[in-house]
């Protein structure tokens, strides 16, 4: 929300009576008699639905071209990586359908794979999302669907019986649902600072191959640093540090380049800087530019621009910075336009309203004539860890799927109003049950287009 008001408008806005949870939830089942739970069962007829092939094609203009193939190759390796790397044509599915109109900020990408562990400021071990190339306001029902979906496809994937899937697809409405009622009930502030302590959340845990996933992801972030990153991806040469040329997925800018590079980077670099919290921006004055290298990242982002960054304080202490291209979200052509005019503020700003606690050199910048595009900055791998999702049981997938609705609920409750949903959802299963079905079909609508992806061999 923009702080620019008129004098009658900042009034409203400072003594303004807000809403009691009792008014917002009477607002939400209001909402429920126009826009039935049962409604979020349905998926897009075949003969409604735009193109899977078309729409991944009219990605491609802004993307590196000699990339493109690569993400392609990646998307066909399975069909979660295949929904992982889709998540235009899931919104222009998701447009077909009905929707609550109840606005959260969404991230936009919510499958299963970014979700994941990552440092606090405090240092702490956290788990919450971790992506949010597309984040933009929208019906909170919309990030609870792709999540679904994507415990559907691994479940498939995997061969789980008819009974396991439904109840792993069920589990991410049941645990969101019953989480944003928690959220209702408890003090705004408290909602605020909410947050999933990665070792409070494994005690928490019985025994099973979740908390052994998550056990062994933590130990593996908690070793996944700055001094990680420099191990793996730069050299010493001639007494000097730098990126190590492993193309296409490490390229290092070299050669004559090098000096044009510095001249073009560096206002670019000073106005993420400037946008920056001040503490922030005077530690990165300790450091300065030593290399540049070009990474490929992800699997839908593979082709975008993205860049690493090493730097070094005066006593030789590396920092490795990313540079991430961000365009428009997905979900624009569908729910409007960001009201930011860089989409690194987009992204930047929607991952400040979602995550409890991030990175605190998260920043955007737009780039030169040369790279006219907008970008966002953030640490490489600080402590960054994941589950493989796809090597869980049924029983494991079950309960991740309900870690992962429990930390959705979260981040909507944290800038959404999680009384209207709850309102909306009401008390029984009907929306579980929706969303389950949701998504098994859903789960079938992606392998279909996965298997055109194949036979088109792009």
């Amino acid at each position: 929300m923009s702080m620019e008001m008129s004098n009658d408008a900042a009034v409203q806005f400072f003594n303004r009576r807000r809403p009691s949870r009792s008014e917002r939830r009477q607002a939400g089942e209001r909402l429920r008699k126009a826009v039935p739970l049962a409604s979020h069962a349905e998926v897009p007829e075949a003969s409604r639905r735009r193109d899977a092939l078309e729409l991944l094609r009219a990605q491609e203009e802004h993307r590196v071209a000699d990339r493109i193939q690569l993400r392609y190759e990646r998307m066909s390796q399975s069909p979660f990586a295949y929904l992982r790397g889709s998540a235009t044509v899931m919104a222009s599915d998701l447009s077909l359908v009905p929707h609550s109109g109840i606005r959260v900020q969404l991230c936009g990408d919510a499958h299963l794979d970014n979700f994941g562990m990552f440092a606090s400021a405090e240092r702490s071990l956290v788990f919450d999302i971790n992506d949010f190339d597309e984040t933009l306001p929208g019906p909170f029902e919309w990030d609870v669907k792709r999540l679904a979906a994507s415990v559907a496809v691994v479940a498939r994937m995997n061969s789980f019986t008819e009974k396991e899937l439904r109840k792993a697809s069920r589990a991410v409405a049941k645990s969101y649902r019953e989480w944003m009622r928690v959220f209702n009930e408890r003090n705004t502030l408290d909602v605020w600072y909410a947050k999933v302590d990665v070792d409070w959340m494994i005690d928490q845990l019985t025994k099973s191959d979740v908390k052994h996933a998550l056990i062994k992801a933590s130990n593996k972030a908690r070793r996944k640093n700055t001094d990680s990153a420099v191990f793996k991806l730069t050299e010493e040469v001639n007494g000097r540090r730098q990126f190590r040329n492993d193309p296409p997925l490490l390229t290092r800018i070299t050669g004559d380049d090098v000096e044009d590079l510095i001249e073009r980077m560096a206002p670019v670099y000073a106005h993420y800087v400037s946008t920056l919290q001040r503490d922030r921006a005077d530690l990165l004055a300790r450091y300065s530019f030593v290399d540049f290298a070009f990474k490929v990242v992800g699997v839908g982002s593979v082709g975008t621009r993205a860049y690493v960054m090493l730097m070094e304080s005066g006593n030789g202490e590396p920092l490795v910075l990313q540079a991430k291209q961000a365009g428009p979200s997905v979900l624009e052509p569908y729910l409007g336009a960001s009201e930011f005019g860089n989409s690194g503020e987009r992204v930047v700003t929607g991952t400040r309203l979602m995550q409890s606690s991030g990175d605190p050199l998260l920043g955007w910048c737009h780039g030169d004539e040369v790279l006219p595009y907008d970008f966002y900055f953030r640490q490489l791998w600080d402590m960054k860890g994941s589950i493989d999702a796809s090597a869980l049981s049924p029983q494991g997938l079950t309960a991740y799927a309900m870690i992962c609705g429990a930390v959705l609920a979260r981040a909507h409750a944290r800038v959404g109003d999680a009384s209207m949903i709850t309102g909306y959802l009401g008390e029984n299963n009907a929306f579980d049950h929706a969303i389950g079905d949701f998504a098994c079909a859903y789960a079938e609508v992606t392998e279909g287009d996965w298997a055109q992806l194949i036979t088109a061999q792009l």
